[in-house]
């Protein structure tokens, strides 16, 4: 999988920070947000026609730092900061900022693409959606089953108080209905 996603790296004359990330994705206290997520995030650009090279560099930076603190996307946004020249540096870290709320302005096309693609996950078939959900969990095993259960309940009731999940006419068109659906029944679970 590794070398497979080197290769889609935008900037060649970068390796040793593509190396950097990959290696901070691959990091096996990682449940969720690992290589597989990564690969996913770029695939679904790829579905919704987006090789903007800010857009792929953003998907590459948006979970380089994952530790399930609250400031991982503020932290993941310095980092791109950091290592990237600007332009696109300045770019890349404001759309990694986005995807702490997945909520891009109504002009932010490239806000759109990249939070659509970080939440297709949610539109997965049943099989895979059961995989998401137990890769969270197991990423946030420090935590007890009742305070997990509480946290993530927030997170998809903010997630489908939103009038629409996904910002982008082909999301909302392929996506929108099934990720509805599986939201709505994990937090039917969580409250079981």
């Amino acid at each position: 999988m590794t070398s497979a996603l080197a290769g889609r790296w935008p900037l060649p004359e970068l390796t040793r920070l593509r190396d950097e990330l990959l290696a901070a994705y691959a990091d096996d206290g990682r449940g969720y947000h690992d290589l597989r997520h990564l690969t996913e995030v770029l695939d679904r650009l790829g579905e919704l026609g987006c090789d903007d090279p800010v857009v792929v560099l953003a998907a590459w930076f948006h979970d380089a730092v994952h530790e399930g603190r609250e400031d991982d996307e503020e932290r993941s946004a310095q980092w791109a900061e950091r290592a990237l020249p600007d332009p696109p540096a300045a770019d890349v870290a404001r759309l990694v900022r986005m995807t702490a709320t997945h909520r891009p302005d109504a002009e932010d096309a490239r806000g759109q693409l990249l939070s659509d693609a970080d939440l297709a996950i949610l539109a997965a078939p049943a099989e895979r959606y059961a995989e998401y959900t137990r890769d969270i969990r197991r990423e946030y095993a420090a935590v007890a089953d009742a305070d997990f259960a509480a946290g993530r309940a927030a997170v998809l009731r903010d997630l489908l108080a939103k009038p629409d999940l996904f910002h982008t006419d082909v999301a909302r068109d392929r996506w929108e209905a099934r990720a509805r659906a599986n939201v709505t029944a994990e937090l039917d679970r969580l409250h079981d």
